[in-house]
C-alpha cells in the first residue's frame, strides 16, 4: 500500500474517533524485506494496514504497537534479521529500525446545556481542539449561535442523545443545564457511559439537593463519586467566559492526570 494511502486511512481513523499506531521504517542495512519510510497501520483491534516486512518481525511490531496504544507512548525498534535460532525475527542478513507512534482521536467535549455558559464552553472546547458536541433538550433558534462552533448538536431528551452519539473513554461530559430537574434526568444514563469525567455546574447547596435525588433515585454511591461539583476549578469566575475557563481547566487536569492545582514553576517544561 502507497504511503499516501496509508496517510488517508490515518486521518480517516482519527475522524472515527478510533485509536491507531503508525509503524515506520527509518533505518535499515543490508538485507532486508522493506526499507526506510515503509509505513503500516495497527488499529486497537490488532488489525493492520501495509506492511513493514510480513513474518515474525512484523508480528513483534503489532505486539509493541499495541503497548504503544495502551500507555501511549512512542517507542523506537531494532531488529537483527540473522539468526532466528538467538532471537531473530528473520533471516534475511540485514538489520531494521522502526518508529512507532501512537495517534488518537480529539477527545470528546459533551456540553449538556446549550445557555451562555454552555455556549461558552462550546467556543472554548472547539479552540482548545476538542471534538466538542452539543446537546439540549430544547429546541431554539437562539442555538444557532451558540453552537456555532460544535462538531455536532442533538436536540431533545437525553436517550436521544445517547441513541445518536456513542460516549468514548476519553470524553469529558460538562453539564451546564439550566435547572435541576434536567440533571436529574440525565445523569443516571450518563453515568452509565465510558466518559473519564462528568462535571455538574451548579452551587454547593444545589449539589448537594441534587446528589441527594440521585441517590433516592437509585444511583449507586460509586457513580454518584465520578460526579465533579460544584464543576470548574475555583477561579471567583463570574462571565459566561470565565466560567467556561474554570470549567476547562478542570477537565484538562483531569484528563492530562493533574492535581488541579497552581504551577509552582511557570517556565518549568
Amino acid at each position: 500500500m502507497s504511503e499516501p494511502r496509508i496517510f488517508e486511512e490515518l486521518v480517516q481513523a482519527q475522524q472515527r474517533g478510533k485509536t491507531v499506531a503508525l509503524a515506520t521504517v527509518i533505518n535499515t542495512s543490508r538485507s532486508v524485506p522493506r526499507h526506510a519510510a515503509a509505513k503500516m497501520l495497527i488499529f486497537a483491534d490488532g488489525t493492520q494496514s501495509g506492511t513493514v516486512g510480513g513474518g515474525e518481525m512484523e508480528s513483534r511490531v503489532i505486539e509493541e504497537a499495541m503497548a504503544a496504544l495502551g500507555d501511549r507512548r512512542p517507542r523506537t525498534l531494532s531488529y537483527d534479521l540473522i539468526d532466528p535460532s538467538r532471537g531473530d525475527p528473520g533471516v534475511c542478513g540485514g538489520t531494521v529500525d522502526l518508529y512507532i507512534e501512537p495517534h488518537f482521536p480529539r477527545p470528546q467535549l459533551i456540553v449538556v446545556g446549550c445557555g451562555h455558559v454552555g455556549a461558552a464552553v462550546i467556543d472554548l472546547g472547539h479552540w482548545l481542539g476538542f471534538e466538542v458536541i452539543a446537546t439540549d433538550d430544547r429546541e431554539d433558534p437562539h442555538f444557532d449561535a451558540a453552537i456555532a462552533n460544535a462538531d455536532q448538536f442533538v436536540s431533545g431528551p437525553i436517550e436521544s442523545f445517547l441513541d445518536a452519539v456513542t460516549v468514548r473513554p476519553d470524553a469529558a461530559v460538562v453539564m451546564v443545564s439550566r435547572n435541576m430537574s434536567v440533571d436529574l434526568a440525565a445523569i443516571p444514563k450518563l453515568v452509565g457511559t465510558d466518559a473519564a469525567y462528568i462535571g455538574v455546574m451548579g452551587s454547593l447547596r444545589r449539589w448537594h439537593t441534587t446528589k441527594k435525588r440521585l441517590s433516592e433515585l437509585g444511583v449507586d454511591a460509586a457513580d454518584l463519586d465520578r460526579l465533579h461539583a460544584p464543576i470548574g476549578l475555583e477561579l471567583n469566575a463570574e462571565t459566561p467566559e470565565e466560567i467556561a475557563v474554570s470549567v476547562l481547566a478542570e477537565v484538562i487536569s483531569h484528563l492530562r492526570g493533574g492535581d488541579g492545582t497552581a504551577m509552582t514553576d511557570p517556565q518549568a517544561g
